[in-house]
C-alpha cells in the first residue's frame, strides 16, 4: 500500500499560474531533491525498483531523469501508478488507494516542464525504502502473516496454452478464526503468469464429505490484498480445508512478461487473523466475499473489430453494506462501473466506475467503512462492464478474432467479486443512525 502523503503544492500551482517570483523553498520543492523525489520514492519505487516488477528502476536521480518526459505524461494521465479508479464518480475514499493528490501530480508535471532539476545536492534525499518484492504487502502494517498456506510446486513452461491446477490442502485450522488481512502472492518472478489464484473454504459434512463452505479469497494478476473491515467476520472455521484453483498463462501477460520458463512456482495465501475472543468479544455480523455474475458467461460474444456491454442486477431480502468492487474480465474489458437503483424511489446512486481498466492490474476497491453504501434490502446493484475488441486496445491480442465468454486468458468474463457484510434491520438502522450523527457533527463543526 502506497504511503501517500497530502502535500500543499503551493510551488506547482504558483508556477502553472505563470508566477515568476522565485525562492529557496519553491526551489526545493520543485526539484528531485525535494518533494518531487519524495512523491517518486513514496509512490513508483515499490515496483521500480532494482528486481522490481516495473521495467526501469527511478530508486535515484540519475535513474529518474530520462524517464522524466514520460513520468509526467503517466502521471498526469493517471496510468500512473497503476490504479484505474474514475475521479469525481461515487465514492472517492478508498482503503489502499494508489491513486496521486492533484497538487502531487501538478508538482511532477511544472518539475518536468522546467526541466527536471536535480536540486541542491547537499539536500539529497535519503534513499528510496526498498520493498522486497517478495515481502508480504501488509506487514509493515500487520507485521508477518498468522498463518501462510502455500501451494504445489509447478514449472510453468515459455509458452503453450493455460494451464489449471485444483487441489486441497490442509491449513490445520484448530479453532475457527475471523480473518483481519489476506492476501495471495506468488513467488519470485511468477506475478505474470499466475492469470487468478482463487481458494474456497470446504468443510466435512455429518458422512465425512466435503462440501463446500464458501470463498476464501480471490486473486488475480495485480491484485495487493484484502483488509476485513473492524466489527466484521469472515470466517475460516476450525477443521477447514482449503481448494485452490489455480489458472496460469505460460509465458505471461502484460509488460512485465518474461516469456520465459519459471520453475518451482508456488502461490502462497497469506492471513492475519483477529485474536482468538474476537467474535465472541465483539458484536459482529458475518462478512462473505463472493461472485457476482453480471451475464450469463455462455451468452457472452464480441464481434471481430466490436464492442460489447454487459449488465447485472443483484438484490437481497436484507440490508447490507457494500464493502468492496471489484470488476473482473480478461484481455478485451476496459471499463466497469457499480450503482444501486433504489425501487421505491426510481433513483440511482453511482458508487464507482473504472473508464481505464486492464486485466494487468485488478484492484479490490475497499470503500472506507464509514461511506461504504449501506444498502437496503430489495434495493439493486447494477453492474455494468464493456469491452473493446478493437486494435485501440492495448491489450488485445488478435483484434480480427471473435471473442467468447469462456477461462482461457484469451476468451472473456464478465462478473464481480464483491465483499458483503450482512446485516439485520437493526444493525442497518443503528449504522445510519451513526452517520448521521457523524455528519451533524461535522455540519456544526463547520459552523465555527
Amino acid at each position: 500500500m502506497r504511503n501517500a502523503k497530502a502535500w500543499s503544492g503551493v510551488a506547482a500551482l504558483a508556477l502553472l499560474a505563470g508566477a515568476t517570483e522565485t525562492s529557496a523553498q519553491s526551489d526545493h520543492e520543485l526539484a528531485y531533491n525535494g518533494e518531487i523525489g519524495r512523491i517518486i520514492n513514496d509512490n513508483c519505487v515499490v515496483c521500480h525498483q532494482e528486481g522490481g516488477i516495473g521495467p526501469m528502476a527511478f530508486e535515484n536521480y540519475d535513474q529518474v531523469r530520462p524517464w522524466a518526459p514520460l513520468i509526467s505524461y503517466r502521471v498526469a494521465n493517471r496510468e500512473m501508478p497503476p490504479y484505474a479508479y474514475d475521479q469525481h464518480i461515487g465514492i472517492q475514499d478508498l482503503l489502499g488507494d494508489w491513486r496521486l493528490e492533484q497538487s502531487e501530480i501538478d508538482a511532477i508535471v511544472a518539475w518536468v516542464e522546467a526541466g527536471a532539476p536535480m536540486g541542491d545536492p547537499e539536500n539529497a534525499l535519503p534513499p528510496a525504502q526498498i520493498k522486497d518484492p517478495n515481502e508480504w504487502n501488509f506487514a509493515a502494517e500487520l507485521g508477518q502473516p498468522d498463518l501462510v498456506v502455500p501451494s504445489s510446486s509447478y514449472d510453468i513452461p515459455a509458452d503453450g496454452n493455460d494451464l489449471w491446477s485444483n487441489e486441497f490442502v490442509d491449513p490445520g485450522m484448530t479453532a475457527s478464526r475471523c480473518i483481519k488481512a489476506v492476501q495471495v502472492k506468488p513467488r519470485g518472478d511468477a506475478s505474470a503468469v499466475v492469470h487468478h489464484a482463487n481458494s474456497s473454504v470446504w468443510m466435512e459434512d455429518e458422512e465425512g464429505e466435503l462440501q463446500r463452505y464458501g470463498m476464501l479469497t480471490e486473486y488475480a494478476m495485480g491484485k495487493w490484498g484484502e483488509m476485513v473491515p473492524e466489527g466484521v467476520c469472515r470466517t475460516l472455521p476450525e477443521g477447514a480445508m482449503i481448494q485452490w484453483s489455480i489458472h496460469m498463462f505460460p509465458g505471461g501477460v502484460g509488460a512485465t512478461a518474461q516469456g520465459t520458463m519459471i520453475e518451482d512456482n508456488v502461490v502462497e495465501i497469506g492471513l492475519w487473523f483477529h485474536e482468538d475472543d474476537y467474535e465472541a468479544t465483539n458484536d459482529v455480523y458475518k462478512q462473505d466475499l463472493a461472485l457476482y455474475r453480471i451475464e450469463e458467461q455462455d451468452d457472452l460474444i464480441i464481434p471481430p473489430n466490436g464492442y460489447q456491454m454487459t449488465q447485472g442486477f443483484h438484490s437481497f431480502d436484507h440490508p447490507i453494506r457494500l464493502d468492496s468492487f471489484q470488476p473482473h474480465g480478461h484481455l478485451r474489458m476496459n471499463a466497469a462501473s457499480l450503482e444501486i437503483f433504489y425501487p421505491e424511489t426510481g433513483r440511482t446512486e453511482e458508487i464507482s466506475q473504472i473508464s481505464n481498466w486492464s486485466a494487468t492490474w485488478h484492484h479490490s476497491h475497499i470503500y472506507e467503512p464509514d461511506v461504504a453504501p449501506l444498502v437496503p434490502a430489495g434495493a439493486v446493484l447494477v453492474l455494468k462492464q464493456w469491452y473493446d475488441n478493437t486494435a485501440d486496445n492495448p491489450n488485445n491480442p488478435d483484434p480480427d478474432q471473435w471473442v467468447y465468454g469462456g477461462s482461457r486468458t484469451g476468451d472473456e468474463m464478465t462478473h464481480a467479486w464483491l465483499a458483503i457484510t450482512h446485516l439485520d434491520e437493526e444493525g442497518y438502522q443503528a449504522l445510519l443512525a451513526e452517520r448521521r450523527e457523524r455528519e451533524q457533527r461535522s455540519l456544526a463543526g463547520s459552523d465555527d
